[in-house]
């Protein structure tokens, strides 16, 4: 195993101990409360996302599953966090990055997800070389996609 698999490793099990986010907040009046899981592998989550406006205000989940399933979940929390600020992100960029997370998790290796723009989740990367995986990679994600439309 190379240094960067070992540290993308290490990252994924760093996020699926300590999970960002855990824990379903209060729901808000603009917020959506979406359940998602996974058939193959028993993995699940459900995720409440609050906005205002245009911008997503609150991402908070509970779940249970692999090790891939709750670190994704915690590092899409964790960048909507750190990109979004005080403010919240906007909804149109969040859209954007499960677009590109869905294309890069398709692509089978072939493109690689770019740590500037997606942080500590571009440690996901090599999921995309075990379509079993994929799935798991993507319920939060998926989830967070359904509740943008219900919110």
């Amino acid at each position: 195993m190379s240094g960067l698999e070992s540290l993308y490793q290490e990252l994924i099990l760093d996020h699926a101990k300590n999970r960002r986010g855990f824990g379903l907040a209060d729901p808000g009046a603009h917020s959506a409360t979406v359940h998602q899981r996974n058939p193959i592998c028993g993995d699940e989550i459900t995720l409440r996302v609050s906005v205002e406006g245009d911008r997503i205000t609150s991402v908070t989940w509970e779940g249970a599953g692999c090790s891939i399933s709750q670190a994704s979940a915690s590092m899409l929390v964790a960048l909507l966090q750190e990109d979004g600020g005080d403010e919240g992100m906007p909804r149109a960029d969040a859209e954007a990055l499960i677009a590109q997370f869905r294309e890069a998790l398709r692509s089978r290796g072939k493109i690689p997800l770019d740590e500037e723009t997606f942080a500590d989740a571009a440690a996901l990367s090599g999921v995309s070389k075990y379509t079993a995986r994929v799935k798991c990679a993507m319920l939060a994600w998926v989830a967070l996609e359904e509740g943008l439309r219900q919110a």
